[in-house]
């Protein structure tokens, strides 16, 4: 994705719109063409020659920041890795505690190609030269490309286009999804999605008169905010490859807060995710390779389900089954907030509905504040979800 200082936006009113170029523009066609040849071609190197490669074919001229933002694209699609026979940072350890006997030791000094020559031999046998080349293998400029992932010219203006949409909601404060009344697949694959970038949300309606889910910002969160505000710009391309909906994020600037509007009819962004979501999520993986170890008469399974609470809809991930028939449905939340976890509890609450469990791992609060109270439907965990504590916890509520 961009950063934000290649992020381009325009405003009309209360709205705010990404920057978009026009896809079929020959010139930056041509521009896109000629810096994927530079990735293509420079395997092998370093990335500094890569990037001075880059910087003389970009210059300064009028199109500095969009061409850098294909640049960033391309970066994010490579693979760099550090070569060197001898980790750098004992290299250098090394010759510092070294240098120390030789006192001044000044560049191109005699003094200095004694201490590279007695550390070489002495600590790595090797020769001199080569640990002088490793000396700072580490850094940056030089790891060396060793893959890269090419695309097509007008792919990549298509995903220039996305990543300048994305930015906008990278401190997004709330986005609304409005989704018409539709089938069950497209419901599991809007609601799936949300989960699998484990987003907070709330969700009224129901499957006959369609339903609006509120999706907490970036910017409503006081811990983590970055982390989640990415997942936030990754769930757009997801997003649009859903339909029948309509989405409104309310996105702060320095003046006031602009709303940002897509509907699935939209043709402007074109996304890269073509199939339905396989949600997964290491804490629920790793909860059912333990629990057929610990289960007794429970069994766990995978949820299939949009439950009915009547103004809103729960979605669980599982389902814990007992060997007489009772259910308990289990959903392992993403990021929270104890306000945003209480409010969910409510739901349930107004609903009268009670057979559910919500885990909430402490590492996903999105907030600094602890949650000084206890429900009897919820489970916090630190690092793993516990088969035990599950089954204890479902015991008591059927």
């Amino acid at each position: 994705m961009l950063t934000s200082d290649l992020a381009f936006s325009w405003r009309r009113g209360d709205k705010i719109f990404p920057r978009l170029i026009k896809t079929n523009n020959q010139s930056f066609l041509a521009d896109a063409e000629n810096i994927i040849a530079v990735f293509e071609e420079f395997i092998g190197k370093t990335r500094g020659e890569i990037e001075r490669e880059l910087e003389e074919y970009v210059g300064n001229g009028t199109d500095y920041r969009i061409l850098r933002g294909f640049i960033k694209l391309l970066y994010d699609r490579s693979e760099f890795q550090t070569e060197s026979a001898v980790e750098p940072f004992e290299i250098r350890q090394k010759i510092f505690l070294e240098a120390r006997k030789f006192q001044p030791v000044l560049p191109n000094s005699g003094q200095r190609k004694a201490v590279l020559q007695t550390v070489a031999e002495n600590e790595f046998q090797l020769e001199s030269a080569e640990i002088e080349a490793n000396l700072y293998a580490d850094l940056s400029a030089q790891q060396r490309l060793i893959s890269f992932e090419t695309i097509s010219a007008a792919d990549l203006l298509d995903r220039y286009n996305l990543a300048q949409a994305q930015a906008l909601l990278y401190k997004c404060v709330e986005m609304k999804i409005r989704i018409a009344p539709s089938d069950t697949a497209n419901y599991r694959a809007i609601f799936g999605w949300i989960k699998h970038f484990g987003l907070i949300h709330s969700v009224i309606g129901n499957a006959v008169n369609g339903y609006e889910i509120t999706l907490t910002g970036a910017a409503s969160l006081f811990h983590r905010s970055q982390k989640y505000g990415i997942r936030m710009a990754v769930f757009l391309p997801a997003l649009l490859i859903c339909k029948d909906w309509k989405m409104s994020a309310e996105i702060p600037q320095k003046d006031r807060n602009y709303f940002y509007e897509l509907t699935s009819e939209q043709d402007e962004l074109v996304s890269f995710y073509f199939d339905d979501p396989e949600y997964v999520n290491s804490d629920l993986e790793k909860l059912k390779r333990n629990f057929e170890k610990r289960a007794g008469e429970w069994n766990l399974q995978e949820n299939r389900e949009v439950i009915d609470l009547g103004k809103t809809a729960f979605i669980p991930d599982l389902v814990l089954v007992k060997a007489s028939g009772e259910k308990i449905y289990l959903d392992i939340l993403g990021f929270w907030t104890p306000k945003s976890l209480l409010k969910r509890i409510e739901e349930f609450r107004a609903a009268n509905y009670d057979k559910f469990i919500l885990s909430a791992s402490q590492e996903l609060r999105g907030s600094r504040d602890e949650a000084l109270w206890e429900s009897p439907n919820v489970l916090f965990y630190k690092t793993k979800l516990e088969p035990l504590a599950l089954i204890e916890m479902a015991e008591k509520l059927i």
